[in-house]
């Protein structure tokens, strides 16, 4: 019997499909890098090696050579490129180590003149193992280009044993397809993988998103920003709010370690400031702040936002001050720009986006990343106030003259839920149907295992209403939220005796829900999602923060549940928390904890993803 049993096992150990050999792609053993072509100084050197790479302290390598752009110091600036191979192996792996200069100090693929994959080093000259899924594009030509473009502090790269394999020394840490990854929310933005953190595979700096910059309308596309560590500014388009296409990242730091920090962006009508040679393609004008919060900066584009060239005239303010937020004040026909410093938003004019005037003007006790637009109540146009939003949420309302805002209210919360920062609203909304629309950044998510990391709340509209305490802001989510709806469940009205409860779902990740209520005094109503209770009482709801208030009577509730992501609003937008969760079951259950509770209606849409997958990741 026994000897049945082992022959079978040797059987089926041979019939298990032999590993192919790895195909080497540059080992860098020789004298030189053929026939690898160098460009520039950078590796004019040759191969890294002995006493040389010790010197260097170039730790990680295989075998005796590496290819360093190290050998003269961080001043040399160069690039050197494999011939073209046939992609045949599922991964190409290889050691790396050097700078951590996205896009300039990195070892990029590229395949049909793009580069689809690309790592740095770690600011480390420990060489780390690395690799890349490259399956989806078995078949097709590629090539490997080494690149250094940084002449700063940690201005090289190391790399050594690029090899085509189907056992690397070190899998991917996501293989995942792209938009299906497991926490990868359903509709709500993301970024997609560009690189990974090898290091520290919780922190994916290169899939990060952070602070939202430059929202603006144009030409029926919503253009979404969004910092990425002030390397580079994310950029993606919709034409619905609803379904985003990621495009390149607009534009770069202007060199490694000067930083892209927040700033907005404009459409410029009428050619103010002389950047478009033809009046009927207006430029798309964004600005921003280097990392030494003093130079303020100006890129723009002909071409919807699809390539950036940097003003003429940089910087176009040397202030120690940050954020600008950039928009046109019709009645003054002028620019103001509101700029975050000493703790204050500061006013600037121009006339042209090139010369800047301080106007001597600030609206004190205030934090970073403002927002400032004009907005009817009730929707009556000759009835409007301001409103200045801080990056934290908080607004005020008041009236502003071009030069001075007065404020008339004091601040006021608006999300008060834990992962709301940085909020932003469109530009240029006059150009298309007119909603006021807001996004902001839900901070603190945690994605384990993931190639991104941060996600976007969904578009909100805000409207101002009048209110016995006077005007407010009320938010909701944008009507194209209906575009995603699946199926829908409407329950009946009932009564909840204390402590019952009932399953309004026992499965399922993607939800729109919308109920009224009758929560009386003294009585509790926990909604628990996916194991994370929104707690809805008398008068306030409460997601993971503490009670947001409304005024009056809690009357009626919607709420937007992702995959990691839960959004409530209260009363129709009076009152509002966003909250970044993973989860714990896939119920979506409603239990009276205290009291009794009237559900006067209950509807459950399930939700489709709003997600496709791109043609260069299939």
């Amino acid at each position: 019997m026994w000897c049945i049993l082992l022959g079978l096992a040797i059987v089926a150990a041979n019939d298990e499909p032999a590993i192919a050999p790895d195909l080497v792609i540059g080992e860098f053993e020789g004298a030189g890098f053929a026939p690898w072509t160098a460009e520039g100084d950078a590796f004019a050197r040759g191969p890294a090696r002995g006493a040389k790479a010790a010197e260097l302290e170039i730790r990680g390598g295989r075998g005796d050579g590496v290819a360093s752009s190290e050998q003269d110091g961080d001043g040399p600036t160069g690039a050197l490129t494999s011939p073209p191979f046939t992609i045949q192996r599922r991964y190409l792996a290889f050691v790396i180590g050097g700078g951590r200069f996205e896009r300039d100090t990195c070892i990029d693929l590229i395949v049909d003149d793009k580069v689809v994959k690309s790592a740095t080093g770690e600011n480390s000259d420990d060489m780390m193992p690395c690799s890349w899924d490259v399956g989806r594009f078995r078949g097709r030509t590629a090539m490997v280009r080494i690149v250094d473009r940084a002449s700063g502090e940690w201005g090289h790269v190391n790399v050594d044993h690029v090899v085509q394999t189907d056992a690397p020394e070190r899998l991917p840490v996501v293989t995942q397809p792209l938009y299906r990854e497991t926490h990868r929310p359903r509709f709500h933005f993301t970024a997609r993988q560009w690189t990974v953190d090898r290091l520290n595979p919780q922190r994916r700096e290169e899939g990060w998103i952070n602070d939202l910059n430059g929202l603006v309308y144009h030409e029926g596309e919503y253009h979404l920003f969004a910092q990425r560590w002030a390397k580079c500014w994310l950029h993606a388009v919709s034409r619905d709010l609803v379904h985003w296409t990621e495009l390149e990242p607009a534009f770069w730091e202007e060199k490694p370690g000067t930083g892209t920090q927040s700033g907005s962006c404009v459409i410029d009508h009428g050619n103010t400031s002389g950047l478009s040679p033809d009046p009927e393609n207006p430029a798309m004008v964004a600005f921003w702040t280097r990392w030494d919060n003093k130079n303020h900066y100006l890129t723009y584009s002909l071409d919807r936002g699809r390539s950036w060239k940097l003003g003429p005239r940089n910087p176009v303010l040397v202030r120690p001050e940050r954020d600008p937020k950039v928009f046109r004040h019709q009645p003054t026909d002028r620019w103001v720009m509101l700029m975050y410093g000493e703790r204050a938003y500061h006013v600037f004019t121009s006339e042209n986006l090139m010369d800047w005037r301080d106007e001597h003007s600030s609206i004190p006790d205030s934090y970073e990343c403002p927002d400032v637009f004009e907005l009817p109540i009730d929707g009556d146009p000759d009835d409007t106030r301001w409103v200045v939003v801080q990056g934290d949420g908080k607004y005020s309302l008041g009236r502003f003259d071009g030069k001075r805002f007065e404020g008339l209210t004091e601040r006021l919360p608006s999300d008060g839920g834990p992962d709301f920062y940085a909020t932003q609203t469109f530009n240029n909304v006059e150009t298309g149907d007119g909603r006021r629309i807001q996004v902001a950044w839900m901070i603190h998510g945690s994605y384990p295992d993931m190639p991104f990391n941060q996600q976007v709340t969904f578009p909100r509209e805000l409207t101002l209403r009048n209110t016995p305490a006077g005007p407010r802001l009320f938010r909701v989510p944008v009507r194209e939220i209906a575009s995603l709806h699946d199926s829908e469940q409407v329950f009946p009205a009932r009564t909840l005796k204390a402590g019952e409860s009932f399953f309004a779902s026992r499965s399922g990740d993607l939800f729109h829900v919308k109920m009224e209520v009758d929560v009386p005094e003294g009585a509790t109503l926990a909604f628990k999602i996916r194991g994370v209770p929104l707690v809805l009482s008398h008068a306030a709801i409460a997601c993971k923060s503490s009670p947001q208030p409304v005024q009056g009577a809690l009357k009626s509730v919607e709420v937007l549940i992702d995959r990691t992501s839960i959004e409530a609003f209260a009363n129709d937008g009076e009152a509002s928390t966003s909250a970044c969760f993973l989860p714990g079951d896939d119920d979506l259950k409603l239990t009276a904890l205290s009291g009794d509770v009237v559900l006067r209606s209950l509807t459950v849409y399930r939700l489709k993803s709003a997600w496709t997958i791109p043609e260069d990741a299939r």
